[in-house]
């Protein structure tokens, strides 16, 4: 049912997604950072899982634009966690629904 090469991949990215959040902590650890720094080191990988994304909500169907309206709805309004959840239900349910 599942392909082996999908669980990889899923695995790698988040990995990779985990690396990039401790990377610059574990770099900079012995460092004083400035406030600006230590912002930018807490929403960069939140911008590299956009650049994966976003170019998907480009094809115009109609299941991603109402995924992307409902994520940006949820992301002003809730926490990282939650706002994710709701974007992958949204985007499987629609997906089925508007296929």
């Amino acid at each position: 049912m599942f392909d082996p090469s999908f669980v990889i991949a899923i695995i790698c990215m988040a990995t990779v997604t985990y690396l990039t959040r401790i990377g610059g902590y574990v770099f900079l650890r012995n460092r004083t950072l400035s406030p600006r720094l230590r912002t930018v080191m807490e929403n960069a990988p939140g911008c590299v899982l956009i650049t994966v994304i976003a170019p998907g909500f480009v094809t115009g169907r109609p299941a991603d634009l109402i995924t992307l309206a409902l994520t940006m709805l949820a992301a002003t309004r809730l926490p990282v966690l939650p706002t994710v959840l709701i974007s992958i239900a949204s985007a499987g349910i629609l997906r089925h629904m508007l296929a």
